[in-house]
């Protein structure tokens, strides 16, 4: 009798226990009750009111999960599943998340590292191998939690990048704890407060990414015709001008300074975006220079940092050259959820044939969302609960969150990114 492959599993447990050892016990019985056979992986979140017990949280585990590989951090939020199935975001209060994963045909590979020992981004891709031990051509999938002070993050995402072309990368900067503890990072029982630590899962996996950055486009996108580090100094833009005797519209060019753009288009604005504008204004970057029609997920939002009304130039949180394309957006609650829900959606329907019935999701969502952006707490997860229903999530809330936006790697801010891991 042939005997069929054993299937992938993710499970998740959340306990919201005040006790650390109680809480502990608890995800760790419900996880392995769950998965029903000897797990591959832990990826472990745990909310910094713990913090004054952080330094008794890894012998805990390791008792009860012997020497499974396993990373993790603390964060000022956490997500996870509760006994009865739903999803919960806990902001604030003690909340511990374990999930569990059986992963057959797939190599796990955790890493811890040192921002010091990062190589400069002039050296070959073999640098980044050898430090990580992470071969490219086992094409590797890469979760990452990062100290924000000492992993230079900046560097590692552009560095993991050009090492490893194709790989899909996810994960977020953790939170500060309480008192002195800082952030606070696990890996393989060990307790770190500086660097990132990591997993790289290759073979027979596959994971996908939803980056909602819960912004709207404003206006028309602008071609960036001048341009110094992140200083905006001159922006083009398209105007249809009377038909021409062919009986085509011609379009003419007209360069202006952003800041003349900017102020034209707040007057067109109705009152509420006019007000928003205020406070909630920011710059998308698009990262297909030739796409003719350019959608949300196209853009890498930024920080607008200031305005030079000398020079008319802008400032934003970002580097920026010639030749590339921005558009202003907005942000608030209402948009961040028309975003979200947009992007599941079509999302479920690119992959409605397939069976996600073995995958696992994360949840890498900014401290600046949750209950404090929307007034009500659990939204972001149980919108994806609401379109993937079999998927078991859980995450923490990030000071910077990690995703693709097209074939490129960025630390994001105000987003919410989700990593769905399924079998090949």
């Amino acid at each position: 009798m042939e005997v069929s492959p054993k299937s992938m599993k993710w499970v998740n447990s959340l306990s919201t226990r005040p006790s650390l050892e109680a809480a502990i016990d608890e995800v760790a019985r419900r996880s392995q009750e769950a998965l029903q056979s000897a797990p591959d992986l832990a990826i472990f979140f745990i909310s910094s009111t713990f913090a004054s017990d952080f330094p008794r949280v890894m012998p805990l585990l390791k008792d009860r999960l012997g020497t499974l590989p396993l990373i993790g951090c603390s964060g000022g939020g956490i997500v996870g599943t509760t006994p009865t199935g739903q999803t919960r975001e806990i902001e604030r209060e003690p909340g511990i998340s374990l999930t569990l994963a059986s992963l057959p045909q797939v190599k796990v590979q955790t890493f811890h590292l040192a921002g010091e020992d990062l190589p400069d981004l002039d050296s070959p891709p073999s640098a980044w191998m050898e430090l990580l031990d992470v071969e490219s051509a086992d094409q590797p999938n890469f979760m990452l939690l990062a100290d924000p002070f000492s992993s230079r993050i900046n560097d590692l995402l552009p560095g993991l990048d050009f090492a490893y072309p194709g790989s899909v990368k996810v994960g977020g900067v953790t939170s500060p704890g309480n008192g002195e503890t800082g952030s606070t990072l696990f890996c393989n029982y060990r307790m770190h407060h500086y660097g990132t630590v990591g997993v790289a899962l290759s073979g027979q996996i596959i994971l996908e990414t939803i980056v909602a950055q819960g912004c709207r486009p404003i206006g028309n996108p602008y071609l960036v015709t001048e341009a110094e580090r992140n200083i905006v100094l001159e922006l083009e833009e398209e105007s249809d001008t009377t038909p021409v005797t062919s009986g085509r519209s011609s379009r003419v060019s007209q360069k202006r300074t952003p800041l003349e753009l900017l102020q034209n288009l707040i007057q067109c604005l109705n009152d509420e975006d006019r007000q928003l504008a205020q406070h909630s204004l920011f710059i998308g970057v698009a990262q297909n220079e030739f796409k003719q029609t350019l959608e949300p997920g196209d853009f890498l939002i930024r920080n607008l940092l200031g305005v030079d009304p000398r020079l008319g130039a802008i400032a934003i949180g970002d580097r920026i050259r010639p030749g590339q394309r921005i558009q202003f957006h907005l942000r608030d609650a209402q948009t961040s959820a028309e975003d979200l829900s947009a992007l599941l959606e079509r999302y479920q329907r690119q992959t409605s044939t397939r069976d996600y019935s073995t995958a696992g999701a994360f949840m890498f969502s900014c401290l600046g969302r949750g209950e404090g952006l929307y007034g009500e707490a659990d939204f972001d997860s149980h919108l994806f609960q609401h379109y993937q229903p079999k998927i078991p999530l859980s995450g923490f809330f990030c000071s910077g969150e990690i995703g693709p936006v097209g074939n490129s790697t960025f630390l994001h801010g105000y987003t919410s990114v989700f990593g769905i891991y399924r079998s090949a």
